[in-house]
């Protein structure tokens, strides 16, 4: 009983953790102290964990050890060696991988179930069953996102005809067995469990070909409240109240983080689901419009910024694959100490995950007060004497506001071409990630300044100190 109240009391402490480690996630300025307060909120339900087997007399120490040393060893791994711009992937790995425990503790229940030695009423089959399907579709859905994401597939490379059509058919196969499974009880046979199990992978393969990457934002917040859910549905199964208060709290903020993103697209969860928006990027081919591109020098761009009085950055992915941030940190010094009013437009779904240019700019030491959202940003560019553009691309299109061909129509955007002056940074004329046109490259107030946004930074930071 001694060890059973310590257990339920780690349980306690790892949740209150949990909620007040997402609380101060909400903000850069506290994240850093909400992931090491989350941390230690899980430290303490491994321990709880622990302390069960040990007042029932099991003995798979060894095992617990093995898996305590080599996922905490990966996790090690992987925090000192990926890059900023890999953050997206390994996020989607991490959903992945959340997926993955659920099936496997699935599977297993499913396999005891049918040997006849755990019982289970209706209810209880309901849970294995949504485990398979939730966690199967966040395990290789966000497999498939990360290899979007890393570029080894090309978004339109594995797309069927009417696929969207093949993937509701899928899906009500997938429920009919589910069903099947439920009302025939221990009489079905664990392998139709496991085709159920089977047909939920390739559901989340399919499910994720057709959306394009523009949506990758999207896409990948709505896997981590998929893993989410599958902890939620596992610590169901084992009754084990830590997994289900977790397993919510991913589910739900996911979701919620999901919806937002979606009404700041001016879309519906559903259309980015069917609407197979977005591919791989290519050559712009402007249709319309003035199609004269301006150029301008670093010293023209220097002294155009230096003696502006409202400078406003808007980071993309191009900043992080140049792994530029600090670089504009420097520039936003020099203009600082000038009297400049620097600013930076945040749009919510700019870079390949919920939050991308926050955490690069946050690397980066720069103060939360000086990143605008949506908005504001728009406030403060229609007053500003100089918008800089640095590697984002379809979060600045005019096209979602004066093209209704477009696919991006009434997304809303930063309406950087309000600004007295516009210098976008990029190493040529392609297309975004959604692969689409950007009109704003022949703007007559725009000019372009072409390289890369690291080099070409830090060669504007030489003739800012020698101004």
């Amino acid at each position: 009983m001694y060890l059973e109240f310590i257990s339920q009391l780690g349980y306690l402490i790892g949740s209150v953790c949990f909620v007040w480690g997402l609380k101060l996630l909400s903000s850069p300025d506290t994240a850093r102290r909400g992931n090491i307060i989350a941390a230690v909120g899980m430290a303490a339900a491994i321990i709880a964990i622990l302390l069960a087997p040990m007042e029932r007399g099991d003995n798979n120490f060894a095992l617990i050890a093995g898996g305590l040393v080599l996922g905490g060893g990966l996790g090690l791994f992987m925090a000192y060696k990926v890059k900023m711009t890999g953050m997206p992937q390994m996020v989607s790995i991490l959903n992945g991988l959340g997926g993955a425990s659920a099936v496997v503790i699935a599977t297993v229940e499913m396999s005891h179930y049918y040997d006849g030695s755990r019982p289970m009423s209706d209810s209880q089959l309901l849970i294995p069953l949504a485990t398979l399907l939730i966690g199967g579709i966040a395990f290789t859905g966000s497999l498939l996102a990360w290899w979007k994401l890393e570029e080894w597939i090309n978004d339109n490379a594995l797309t069927l005809p009417k696929h969207n059509i093949f993937n509701l058919l899928l899906l009500a196969v997938i429920v009919a067995l589910g069903v099947w499974l439920f009302i025939q009880g221990p009489e079905a046979s664990f392998g139709l469990a496991m085709l159920f199990m089977g047909l939920s992978l390739l559901y989340g393969f399919s499910f994720v070909i057709p959306i394009g990457g523009a949506d990758m934002p999207v896409v990948i917040s709505l896997l981590n409240s998929f893993s989410g859910l599958s902890a939620a549905a596992a610590g169901l199964i084992y009754g084990n109240n830590f997994m289900l208060v977790g397993g919510i709290l991913v589910g739900a903020s996911g979701t919620i983080l999901t919806l937002l993103m979606c009404n700041a697209m001016n879309r519906s969860l559903l259309n980015v689901l069917v609407g197979g928006f977005g591919g791989s990027s290519g050559p712009a081919k402007a249709q319309q419009g003035d199609l004269v591109i301006r150029e301008v020098s670093l010293n023209d761009a220097a002294i155009q910024l230096f003696y502006s009085q409202s400078v406003v950055f808007v980071p993309g992915y191009g900043l992080a694959v140049a792994q530029a941030q600090k670089v504009v940190k420097e520039v936003d010094e020099i203009l600082e100490k000038n009297g400049v009013d620097v600013k930076y437009a945040i749009h919510p779904v700019a870079g390949r995950m919920p939050g991308h240019m926050n955490v690069l700019l946050a690397e980066a030491d720069v103060p939360y007060p000086k990143l605008l959202d949506l908005e504001e940003a728009n406030d403060f560019i229609a007053n500003a004497d100089v918008a800089v553009i640095i590697g984002a691309n379809d979060v600045v299109n005019p096209a979602a506001e004066d093209d209704p061909s477009s696919p991006i129509y009434g997304m809303p955007v930063l309406q950087v071409w309000k600004a007295k002056h516009v210098i976008v940074l990029k190493r040529s004329m392609r297309a975004g990630y959604a692969g689409i046109d950007n009109m704003l490259f022949f703007h007559p107030r725009n000019k372009m300044l072409f390289g890369d946004a690291k080099d070409t930074l830090g060669k504007l930071v030489g003739e800012l100190k020698g101004l």
